[in-house]
């Protein structure tokens, strides 16, 4: 009876490391979020390798490897997460994990004088093991309810956690210890080393990562602002020459009517009025960038069968630079494009635009229409695109533009509408420091 319950009891030690790694497989991957298909197989794996290790009789370190095998197959599965990087994540937790669970039972052994605490074969070994995993059950909810903690704020703890081991370590070979040979603690002490090193070359590679996606970031928005800017040059250049040639027009004008050609003087009048009428229902804000782009994208809107409407009080002479208000609007509207063309019923589709200014506080609000549910992924939806090479870029560029100016994005969802709200903080700039 003993056994099993001793057996049990180390299944479920089992299944609390490999969900807490998968939990730190999502937050610093930046992956999917473990559900409950997730978590079953992965209590489904702890319980089978435990039952390997009890009949087999094998050591924790083959134990630790199955264990790590299956946190890639399920982060890779459930998760969609890098295998390679998987394998990094799950070696350092198990040998993390069963390096504390040695530091607390000789800790306990020294305070009782018993070697038993580091024999998970007796209760004192299972006490040990379950303060240890009781912590890791705290740590995971701690995660859980707070999503801040990720990527660059995950690394201190752990630096610490790794740096607190090693010193351990080397303090507890100092002691004389009869149950714990000296192998054990030279073995133990070039595990917490390696650990270390796990988080400091996880630390290099993930800011590879940081700076290989913020280069991507920046070429896609460079893509997307000389676009824009090509497009609006040739717009203001068209009307240019409208007004340039204006007194030839009128020259044209004056034949036509001095010869009684009423018809056709009507006629060559509409053609002037059509890139003038363009001009009066445009949005004009005073900034070029915000103008074109919000023209620009209701003429698709219209195109598209899509109703828009915007309502904008927009500040003059800021330090917001056209090109974050390029990347903020353009990939905006461009999902809201998007998401409202695949509605089916096209008196549903809708996009409402509002750029409202609040002392120093500008704030745009999005909402338009969408069908199906979209899928979020840390807080944001989720690329439905095939093809995701840039895409899925969007919203990371509207973010990575607000934090600029101390500014945040938030999306809600309802039945049927979506919302985007975006706030920037902006300080006024004199007309002779406009560049």
């Amino acid at each position: 009876m003993t056994e099993w319950m001793f057996l049990l009891l180390d299944a479920a030690a089992g299944g609390v490391r490999i969900m807490v790694c998968l939990l730190l497989v999502f937050r610093l991957l930046q992956t999917k979020k473990p559900e409950r298909k997730c978590l079953g197989a992965a209590l489904a794996g702890a319980a089978a390798t435990a039952l390997a290790a009890c009949v087999l009789e094998l050591p924790d370190l083959f134990r630790g490897a199955l264990e790590v095998g299956w946190i890639a197959v399920c982060a890779a599965h459930f998760q969609e997460a890098d295998v390679r990087m998987s394998l990094f994540l799950g070696i350092y937790c198990e040998i993390t994990a069963y390096l504390w669970q040695f530091l607390l039972g000789a800790g306990l052994g020294v305070l009782f004088s018993s070697g038993d605490f580091l024999n998970r074969a007796t209760g004192s070994g299972q006490a040990a093991s379950w303060l240890l995993h009781g912590g890791l059950i705290l740590l995971a909810l701690y995660v859980v309810r707070h999503p801040s903690v990720m990527g660059k704020e995950a690394f201190r703890p752990a630096s610490a956690f790794a740096v607190a081991g090693l010193l351990a370590v080397i303090t507890l070979s100092e002691q004389r210890i009869p149950w714990i040979g000296e192998d054990r603690l030279d073995t133990w002490t070039i595990l917490s080393a390696v650990v270390l090193m796990y988080v400091q070359v996880f630390h290099i590679n993930w800011q590879y990562r940081l700076e290989k996606e913020l280069a991507a970031l920046k070429s896609r928005q460079a893509e997307l602002l000389e676009r824009d800017y090509r497009t609006l040059n040739r717009a203001y250049a068209v009307n240019a020459r409208l007004f340039h040639d204006f007194h030839n027009h009128l020259g044209v004008l004056r034949q036509f009517l001095s010869h009684e050609r009423y018809g056709e003087a009507l006629q060559y009048l509409d053609e002037l009025h059509a890139p003038v009428r363009e001009m009066r229902d445009a949005v004009w804000t005073g900034d070029e960038t915000v103008d074109y782009l919000i023209n620009e994208k209701t003429a698709r809107a219209k195109a598209g069968g899509i109703d828009l409407k915007v309502q904008v009080e927009f500040p003059r002479r800021t330090n917001l630079g056209s090109a974050d208000l390029c990347a903020i609007l353009g990939n905006l509207l461009d999902n809201a494009l998007e998401a409202a063309g695949q509605v089916s019923e096209p008196e549903s589709r809708f996009i409402r635009l509002t750029i409202r200014r609040i002392h120093q506080m500008l704030v745009i609000k999005l909402e338009n229409s969408f069908a199906g549910r979209p899928v979020m992924e840390d807080g944001m939806p989720k690329t439905t695109k095939e093809n995701n090479g840039l895409h899925g870029w969007g919203l990371k560029s509207v973010q990575t533009a607000a934090e600029k100016y101390d500014g945040m994005v938030q999306t809600s969802y309802t039945d049927g509408l979506f919302r985007t709200v975006v706030t920037l903080s902006y300080e006024g700039i004199s007309a002779e420091g406009q560049v």
